[in-house]
């Protein structure tokens, strides 16, 4: 059911009309995307939001506020973790697509989580269905660290963060 759904996305896609798009020196873009799950008695109910703003330095050049939280309302208790990174992504202008690739350093922190600095690289791709509207895309390699001594360190020990979003420009 996954695999179809995944090609019955990719393949409407390929209908959109194309769209002139291209980002000009200060254009704000916004992005937002979750996910969620609970048992069927809507006991141990999960979610997931990841939001964020961007702000065009030059064409092609973004920096970007993102904030993730995450809540697990189980039962007998119930957390929540976050993470605010800060990312500086460079896009690359195909049209319709937007491949992008950057960096991005923060800080996690929540109920289950050590607290501590995050940092490392990022890609993805944002698809234009119109003028103003995209699907976002994206991929974060996080690595952990307390100080900058930890941080080479810790490079290999990091995690994945993934997103699937809708985004805006304005």
């Amino acid at each position: 059911m996954k695999k179809l759904m995944f090609l019955l996305i990719v393949t409407s896609m390929l209908f959109v009309v194309p769209a002139a798009i291209a980002y000009e020196q200060g254009d704000f873009e916004v992005t937002l995307g979750g996910s969620g799950s609970s048992d069927d008695n809507l006991d141990g109910t999960v979610f997931n939001i990841e939001a964020g703003l961007g702000y065009f330095i030059t064409q092609n050049f973004e920096a970007v506020w993102r904030q993730g939280v995450s809540y697990a309302d189980i039962p007998g208790d119930d957390n929540w973790n976050a993470s605010t990174r800060l990312s500086f992504d460079y896009n690359f202008d195909l049209g319709n697509w937007y491949p992008y690739l950057g960096v991005n350093i923060g800080y996690l922190y929540g109920d289950t989580v050590e607290e501590q600095f995050i940092a490392g690289p990022e890609g993805g791709a944002k698809f234009f269905v119109n003028d103003t509207t995209f699907i976002i895309a994206g991929l974060e390699y996080q690595f952990l660290f307390e100080d900058t001594n930890d941080a080479d360190d810790n490079f290999d020990d990091g995690r994945f963060v993934y997103l699937l979003g809708i985004g805006f420009t304005f």
